[in-house]
């Protein structure tokens, strides 16, 4: 059971960095337009990529540590750093 856990955790691991990635190169592409419109989109939309990369990183490390098995303490975990 454990093995399908951490198999669960690493596709979330990389659902949540290919999405991270996507914004990334959305919010790239709107800061190269210069339509004044696109330049409010690209301020709210380079704060919800930063917003979205900075939750999924404290979610991630949660569900690495459920996924481990709640150790006493996270010196157990694995040195295996999965968000690289």
């Amino acid at each position: 059971m454990q093995e399908d856990i951490m198999q669960a955790y690493m596709e979330i691991e990389q659902a949540m960095q290919r999405y991270s990635i996507l914004l990334e190169e959305y919010v790239g592409a709107l800061q190269k337009s210069e339509a004044q419109p696109d330049q409010v989109k690209f301020q709210r939309m380079k704060a919800g990529a930063t917003a979205m990369r900075d939750s999924s990183q404290i979610y991630l490390s949660y569900a690495k540590f459920v996924a481990y098995g709640m150790p006493d303490s996270e010196d157990l975990l694995e040195d295996e750093d999965l968000q690289s």
